[in-house]
């Protein structure tokens, strides 16, 4: 299994490690600071340095389908791993800017939970625009979602993670926004992010620290997708951009 750092500190950019094995077009660490694709979050990239000074171009990371527990460093499709056989000592580095941007869209996203009181049946968390789909027939209001969402931001509301027993998820059933993912079962405890005063849910993604950190966040575009579903289309003010 992985040792998954960034699960206790998103703000950790690189760490030392072991590779254990080759798989599905990449590297399995012992170890890693690499957020794996999973609940609406993209994977991390960065690069993996190995002892002897090799460097190898992630371009993301995955959970591993071969090895369970495991999380696959992907490399790119012509990448030469022959320098980087199981047992060589690495570090790990991920792209900041890559992971910041995920960070402040997906603490972002929660703040659109604690203003649109719906279930959650969809969601997209990338480095360049973020998207939730809301179960519901109600008419939503950009502005006021924008007011919102800057107002949450100017409070500043510290964010943190903790654990909880899965028997507690089973007596707060409430706590579970996503009609599509569910929170994983079977390790006694399951990780939830309280943003003070706002939203309380389970989470495995990084967040930022506190609702400041977000920056100008707004919504790009509101859509009915069906008759019971409305997406929202998140983009940082400074590029405002939509996703086609």
């Amino acid at each position: 299994m992985t040792d998954e750092l960034f699960r206790e500190d998103a703000d950790l950019a690189e760490c030392t490690a072991t590779v254990l094995a080759h798989a599905e077009g990449g590297l399995i660490l012992d170890r890693t600071v690499y957020y794996p694709l999973g609940g609406g979050q993209a994977g991390d990239a960065g690069e993996m340095v190995a002892s002897g000074g090799a460097h190898l171009a992630i371009v993301d990371a995955r959970k591993s389908k071969e090895h369970p527990g495991g999380i696959v460093h992907v490399a790119a499709a012509d990448a030469d791993l022959s320098l980087f056989t199981p047992g060589t000592p690495v570090t790990a580095r991920i792209d900041v800017a890559r992971r910041s941007a995920h960070r402040r869209f997906h603490t972002a996203t929660h703040l659109l939970c604690a203003l649109i009181p719906h279930p959650v049946n969809g969601c997209s968390i990338t480095q360049g625009y973020a998207r939730l789909d809301f179960h519901t027939d109600e008419p939503l209001n950009k502005e006021a979602l924008n007011e919102g969402l800057a107002r949450l931001v100017r409070e500043a509301r510290p964010v943190r993670h903790r654990w909880i027993s899965e028997a507690e998820l089973d007596a707060n059933p409430g706590l579970v926004r996503s009609m599509s993912v569910q929170p994983p079962r079977g390790l006694g405890r399951v990780r939830v992010i309280e943003i003070e005063g706002v939203d309380l849910q389970p989470c495995g993604g990084t967040h930022v620290s506190n609702t400041a950190d977000i920056g100008a966040v707004v919504v790009t575009k509101l859509e009915k997708k069906s008759a019971m579903t409305r997406r929202v289309v998140l983009g940082f003010a400074a590029i405002a951009e939509t996703p086609a």
